[in-house]
């Protein structure tokens, strides 16, 4: 079984998809039950009452207690059993566990560790996602049917983009006059692209003229377990960066089981703030390029080797050959071996 990495915060959804009646979402390999109390904070506990293992997010609420829809054992939000309705007394390890949350730029992350070992300072910024009477940002959900390593080489390797989205993205082989280098900045890796002295990639339509040449970017930031920040940007070539513009996006992978993975997404912009025609067209191209075409992708590549990881095998035995540009996706997979190891090490 895949170990997953346990002293990290993980993507738990959308601060908006936690809503009155609650969120139930699998997270490495647990079933979680998140809600809001009347303070409007948001708790987290396991979705499995102790008694006979139903889920609590079928269940009721009373004020902050969760009341199991099975047998009515009630539950705080701090996973303490708080009433038996078969007598006055509450059975030993009736108690269950709850999650440390919190909530950061429209996101409600999870500590998978230990509650005492939660660190706030940890959770990777993505604070271009709020809407600011500046910006707007569109965001997305998918469910994928592929192990959440390969969705990160997939994001940590922008090369595809040439080939698997013809229909979107594709750089009309910009990709190829561009520089890649992979950066390790602690535990932070950065897999960048920079493409010089070009005609005006599919992003910088409309703003460019199509003589024009400019200077394009593409900014990749990894934090472990999965959580990626891309900056997508164009300036005129030889000017600064601050001359141009840039477009940011969130690209966070939360495994939901070895095998799947809960896929969110967001894109900011700075103009047409007040379109709601814009809003659609992105939904729509994003919603295209993800579920239409990364998607079918990630998930037949890994329908090729599950069989064998299923049978005790691993990426790396695979022998997977490296080709330069997926250096990004390689080195992060070290870089979280390694922090797994330092955990199971440390006990």
């Amino acid at each position: 079984m895949m170990s997953f990495l346990r002293n990290a915060w993980y993507m738990a959804g959308w601060s908006d998809e936690v809503g009155a009646t609650g969120l139930a979402r699998k997270i490495i390999d647990k079933p979680v039950f998140l809600f809001r109390k009347a303070d409007g904070t948001v708790a987290a506990l396991l979705d499995r009452c102790p008694h006979r293992f139903a889920p609590l997010s079928r269940g009721t609420r009373e004020g902050d207690t969760v009341v199991c829809g099975y047998h009515g054992l009630s539950f705080s939000a701090e996973g303490k059993c708080m009433r038996n309705p078969f007598g006055e007394r509450v059975p030993a390890g009736s108690d269950i566990p709850a999650f440390v949350v919190a909530e950061r730029d429209g996101i409600v992350w999870l500590w998978a560790g230990a509650a005492d070992a939660a660190d706030e300072a940890l959770i990777p910024d993505f604070g271009f996602i709020p809407d600011t009477p500046h910006s707007r940002t569109v965001r997305g959900y998918t469910l994928m049917q592929a192990n959440y390593e390969y969705g990160t080489d997939n994001l940590l390797d922008l090369s595809h983009i040439e080939f698997v989205h013809k229909g979107t993205f594709a750089g009309q082989g910009v990709i190829f006059a561009g520089e890649h280098a992979v950066q390790v900045e602690g535990e932070t890796l950065h897999s960048n692209w920079w493409m010089p002295n070009i005609a005006p990639p599919s992003v910088a339509q409309g703003v460019f003229p199509p003589e024009a040449k400019v200077d394009h970017w593409l900014d990749m930031r990894w934090n472990a377990p999965a959580s990626m920040r891309l900056n997508v940007g164009v300036t005129p070539h030889g000017a600064g960066r601050e001359a141009g513009f840039e477009v940011p996006q969130a690209h966070i992978l939360t495994p939901a089981s070895e095998h799947t993975t809960h896929y969110f997404w967001s894109s900011t912009r700075f103009n047409d703030l007040e379109n709601p025609e814009v809003d659609a067209m992105l939904l729509a191209l994003f919603g295209e390029a993800f579920d239409l075409e990364d998607k079918p992708m990630i998930e037949a590549a890994y329908a090729n080797v599950r069989d064998n990881l299923e049978a005790g095998g691993d990426f790396w035995k695979e022998r997977p050959l490296s080709l330069g540009i997926d250096q990004g996706g390689t080195r992060a997979r070290r870089l979280l071996e390694r922090m797994i190891s330092r955990e199971q090490l440390a006990g």
